[in-house]
């Protein structure tokens, strides 16, 4: 039994991220930061680099929402 081309298949040794939990981690994050205080128009606006930037740092989120 050898190792041929179909255990050598990129896919199947690494399967590439689906398109369903990508969106629920993206709402999961944008919903995180409406937690922290910041507007839901505002999130709604931001794009998921940008979200998750802010997400990086909780604390200073927090605190530039309250001033």
């Amino acid at each position: 039994m050898g190792t041929g081309r179909k255990f050598n298949k990129k896919p199947m040794t690494r399967p590439i991220k689906a398109a369903g939990p990508k969106v629920r981690r993206q709402r999961q994050q944008k919903e995180r930061l409406v937690a922290l205080g910041v507007d839901a128009e505002t999130v709604a606006k931001m794009d998921a680099k940008a979200v998750r930037t802010m997400l990086q740092h909780p604390s200073k989120v927090t605190t530039a929402v309250a001033q």
